[in-house]
């Protein structure tokens, strides 16, 4: 009985946290930064499940792991809440919504052939005004001093010279080693201890799974060639390595798809630009990118691939968090690494996102509109959207 009490009592914890982060999946506007804004509301005022402490340091840790910070943090709280389901419960309520958006934007988009319309070349403006935005945005925080400069105009150039997905991967740790060799100085000394109920045991064999599984992928998929195989290899790969949130997802995923004609500029940025205008993580774009290439299947391959990664790292990183976090060489690379994020993001904002979204005078000014409008006057992406497809039809009728 007593047991039967204590299993009733879990699945109304899951129950519990399913409404929560499914109630965030479909409010949680604004980006990354709204989102952990959202989440404070949700789990700490509203619902006291964890104290404001605990996740100023969950957030820190999210912050330092490749992956989209905010489904970290909400899969951190997920796990401390109800354990590994939870964590799986909480991935699924935030996600899912804008999951299911995203893939009906692409079955539209293929149905009724919508490359040459309007509204699909103002989301390419949208996506132009919103990278503009997100570089100066992180620029500032990321490169405050001209050494972490030197570093984001460094991998800018490399970038822009040798657009592969492996030479950005060697940026990234030429600058992990930098940042180990030379910023040291700048990491935090006073970081408070943090507790977490997670065994080592499963920590490491969670991070053992996400190293086996980059380096046996890429040779299943050399072996065996299939596009599924292909999209799940790719997306893992990308959810591993793309540090700096969302908008890095962009730079890589081109790479690694647009050569190769698995899906094109156009496509690719019309769907980038519809992500920005739904709630939840703008990881879900793989999504959309999964519907585009290979249909449902690939919808669900592509999301599981690009998300599974960040669960990994958060069951590999929570039992370890408070002994990383007083590590000087720990938050020296992550320095370095960040820094050349900001770089990365410069060179994709050559190409694709201009190469392939402003054609005509009329994007020029339309996105000189949308970006005012972000930067100046803090409106919101998902209003960018709306304003960038109205304002597109308009400049349209003008005859512009």
């Amino acid at each position: 009985m007593a047991e039967q009490t204590k299993k009733k009592g879990r699945l109304a914890t899951l129950f519990e946290i399913l409404f929560a982060a499914t109630k965030l999946g479909l409010t949680s506007f604004g980006g990354p930064v709204a989102h952990l804004a959202y989440f404070k509301e949700e789990y700490i005022d509203r619902r006291n499940w964890l104290t404001d402490k605990t996740y100023a340091d969950i957030i820190a840790l999210c912050q330092f792991l490749p992956g989209p910070a905010s489904s970290q943090v909400g899969i951190a709280i997920g796990i401390l809440r109800g354990g590994i389901l939870g964590g799986i419960v909480s991935f699924i309520g935030f996600t899912l919504p804008s999951i299911i958006v995203l893939v009906i934007f692409a079955l539209l988009y293929q149905t009724f052939s919508l490359e040459g319309a309007v509204f699909i070349q103002s989301l390419k403006v949208v996506a132009s005004a919103v990278v503009l935005h997100a570089i100066i945005g992180l620029g500032k925080k990321l490169t405050p001093d001209k050494s972490r400069l030197a570093i984001a105009l460094a991998s800018a150039l490399f970038m822009l010279l040798y657009p592969t997905a492996w030479i950005q991967i060697l940026i990234i740790l030429a600058a992990g080693l930098l940042g180990f060799k030379f910023f040291q100085d700048k990491a935090e000394s006073k970081i408070e201890t943090l507790e977490i109920n997670i065994s080592k045991r499963m920590g490491i064999t969670a991070l053992v799974i996400l190293i086996s599984a980059l380096i046996m992928l890429p040779i299943l998929n050399s072996t065996f060639n299939h596009a599924l195989l292909n999209i799940f290899d790719v997306f893992f790969r990308v959810g591993s390595l793309v540090f700096g949130g969302g908008h890095v997802v962009l730079p890589m995923i081109e790479r690694e798809l647009v050569p190769l004609g698995l899906i094109s500029s156009g496509e690719f940025l019309a769907g980038y630009g519809m992500a920005q205008a739904v709630p939840g993580p703008l990881f879900t774009f793989a999504s959309y990118l999964g519907t585009m290439m290979e249909g449902l299947t690939g919808a669900l391959v592509a999301t599981l691939a690009i998300f599974l990664p960040s669960f990994l790292l958060i069951v590999a990183a929570l039992p370890f968090l408070s002994e990383l976090r007083q590590k000087a060489s720990f938050q020296g690379v992550l320095i370095g690494v960040n820094a050349s994020v900001v770089g990365i993001l410069l060179a994709a904002f050559y190409d694709p996102v201009i190469k392939s979204s402003i054609v005509s005078g009329a994007d020029f000014a339309l996105a000189t509109i949308l970006f005012a409008l972000l930067y100046f006057w803090k409106t919101p992406a998902w209003l960018i959207v709306i304003l960038g497809v109205l304002g597109g039809y308009l400049f349209s009728l003008l005859g512009f």
